[in-house]
């Protein structure tokens, strides 16, 4: 049917083209004239990604409304792509059959973090009829969080005694339920991992060969009990595409594929993002007005209040700024150089963190590299202001540019060493804070955001009013 109305190949390149108003209007008609099956048929046109972009920009009603109608099998492709809360709103007043139908088209892993987001009750009624409840119960012990909460329990384990081809045949026989094979795992008696067969090495293999012989010892393998990212930074550091999961005694749980690594990476980049921009780091476009404002107004009422401690300290030197009005000039300057010093070195402190390339034997180098580079940045800047304010007044006063005022070279050496102080203090802020809250437990990235801003923002202000009471001031 999609084919005589020449309507997926429009829908299929406004995707492509990042226009997608066109088919959402498209989808919407279709589905309030009541032409499902026409939308339906279109649907199955769409890659899965983009089939959930659509669901995420339709209506509310018009997205139940389709993805109710959709085979079990593809509301299950899409799965992945849609974000918690909104996936929860889609489920929510599904029969709980239909529910399950869609789960056991999910790998272990995939199923359990729908199931996690679901009503207890909803959840609770589901379980019990999925063919691997029991793996499935398992994983929903685990943090999600963790390496055991984002691991799948499908994969292809053979002891080290068997032959290449009963391997292969065992490869064959868990094609229907494992959906990605890259690697064969081997294992002992015990189920302790021992080490790994590639698919490929498998293949090229003679047949009589052994797997103990063929296989590498040296496998990499992650605790159930670890955070996620640090799975995720294992199989970045050794690209792999498979990394077996264990517990305390190295037997073998379940594992994590790369398509999972890159949805926590992506996951957490936008928390990383979102949080130095002052949100909470879980906000997602389906969210609903009340709750993204749940997740903005704190932290915009951390910002007024960071505001109104900066204006009490400007209050606090009013009569400098009376007597010499000219300073107030000086006030955005050292806010903005003071804010945007301490988020340059606390951003790159919370990447090393996050990347795990930042370790305690080099803390101390990586301050002092910051610090000298505030040093040199902040000198520079200062001899710039430096000559940038002498040539303003001994030129911009003839011309009326400016107002005239008096000591204009010392007030050019104060507001330099007051920026070459603030931008150094920054830098030291910039980077201890993030270091401070990884080692309390608390995610660095919520350093970089208003927080370091703002305290930076006052310590600015204080600096530049203390270094204009003592240098400047007394002479004018």
């Amino acid at each position: 049917m999609h084919e005589s109305t020449g309507l997926a190949p429009e829908i299929d390149a406004a995707f492509r083209s990042g226009i997608d108003s066109d088919a959402v209007a498209t989808f919407s008609r279709l589905l309030e004239q009541g032409e499902v099956s026409s939308a339906l048929s279109l649907a199955g046109e769409l890659h899965s990604a983009d089939l959930a972009r659509l669901l995420g920009y339709l209506p509310r009603d018009e997205a139940e409304l389709l993805f109710d109608s959709l085979p079990a099998a593809v509301c299950a492709d899409t799965l992945s792509d849609l974000d918690d809360a909104f996936l929860q709103e889609l489920l929510a007043d599904a029969p709980a059959e239909r529910v399950a139908r869609i789960l056991e088209e999910l790998e272990s892993d995939d199923a359990a973090d729908v199931l996690a987001n679901l009503d207890e009750t909803v959840a609770a009624r589901v379980l019990p009829t999925l063919s691997d409840a029991g793996a499935i119960q398992s994983l929903l012990s685990y943090d999600p969080e963790t390496a055991g909460g984002i691991m799948a329990t499908e994969l292809v384990a053979v002891p080290a005694d068997w032959t290449v081809a009963d391997a292969t045949e065992e490869v064959r026989r868990h094609a229907e339920t494992v959906e990605e094979i890259f690697v064969l795992f081997v294992v002992n008696s015990a189920g302790t991992l021992q080490g790994f067969v590639s698919l490929k090495r498998l293949l090229l293999s003679p047949s009589e060969a052994s797997i103990g012989d063929i296989m590498r010892a040296d496998v990499h393998c992650v605790n159930a009990e670890e955070d996620q990212e640090e799975a995720v930074r294992i199989m970045e550091r050794y690209d792999l595409v498979s990394l077996a999961v264990v517990d305390a005694r190295r037997r073998l749980l379940g594992r994590i594929t790369i398509d999972d690594a890159v949805d926590v990476m992506r996951e957490e980049a936008q928390e990383d993002y979102q949080r130095l921009s002052g949100i909470t780091g879980d906000e997602e476009p389906t969210d609903k007005i009340g709750r993204i404002m749940r997740g903005r107004l704190p932290w915009l009422m951390l910002g007024m209040l960071g505001a109104a401690l900066a204006g009490t300290v400007i209050g606090a030197f009013e009569a400098e700024i009376r007597r010499v009005s000219i300073l107030a000039a000086f006030i955005p300057v050292v806010m903005a150089m003071a804010g945007n010093a301490g988020i340059q070195s606390s951003a790159i402190m919370v990447q090393g963190l996050a990347t795990g390339n930042l370790w305690s034997v080099n803390v101390v180098r990586r301050l002092g590299k910051e610090v000298s580079v505030a040093f040199l940045n902040g000198f520079a800047l200062a001899v710039v202001i430096v000559v940038a304010v002498t040539a303003l007044f001994a030129w911009g006063a003839d011309l009326n540019f400016v107002p005239p005022t008096e000591e204009p070279f010392r007030l050019a050496v104060t507001a330099g060493f007051s920026l070459f102080v603030v931008i150094l203090l920054a830098a030291v802020i910039g980077t201890t804070v993030p270091l401070f809250l990884a080692r309390l437990g608390i995610d660095p990235a919520l350093a970089t955001g208003p927080f370091i801003t703002t305290s930076n923002d006052i310590i600015g202000l204080v600096v530049f009013f203390l270094v204009a009471t003592l240098l400047y001031l007394p002479f004018v």
